[in-house]
C-alpha cells in the first residue's frame, strides 16, 4: 500500500503544518523558516533536523510510517519530541551550521552571518 504523501526526505511543503504543534519558541522558529527561500541554509537545516528526528533515512515504502505518509510522521515526530522547544532550536541551529559549512566548502554560498 503506497501513500501519495510519502517522499524520500522530509518535504519542505510540510513546514507550515508543524507550526502549531508546540510552544511560542517553536512557532517563531517555524515562522522564521517559512519566510526564507527553499534553498536557504535555514530551510535546508530544518529539513535536516526533521529528517534526523523522524529517521527519514530508515524509512522505506513498506514501513508503517511510509504507509501513513510524511505529514502524519512529521506531526507525530514533533509532538513526541521529549525535549524543549529550546532543544529543538539548538538542534536546528546545529543543522544550519552544518549545511552552511557544507555549502561554503563547495563554493555554493557566500560568507554570511549565522542564524
Amino acid at each position: 500500500m503506497y501513500h501519495g504523501d510519502t517522499e524520500v526526505l522530509f518535504p519542505v511543503r510540510l513546514i507550515p503544518s508543524l507550526r502549531s504543534l508546540r510552544g511560542p519558541r517553536w512557532q517563531a522558529l517555524v515562522q522564521r523558516v517559512q519566510q526564507r527561500p527553499p534553498s536557504s541554509p535555514e530551510v535546508l537545516g530544518f529539513v535536516l533536523l526533521m529528517a534526523r528526528l523522524a529517521n527519514c533515512a530508515g524509512c522505506s515504502m513498506d514501513t508503517f510510517r511510509a504507509m501513513r505518509g510524511c505529514a502524519l510522521c512529521a506531526r507525530r515526530t514533533v509532538e513526541r519530541f521529549r525535549g524543549t522547544d529550546e532543544d529543538l532550536e539548538h538542534l536546528w541551529r546545529g543543522a544550519v551550521e552544518e549545511i552552511t559549512a557544507f555549502l561554503l566548502e563547495r563554493g555554493l554560498l557566500e560568507e554570511q552571518t549565522a542564524p
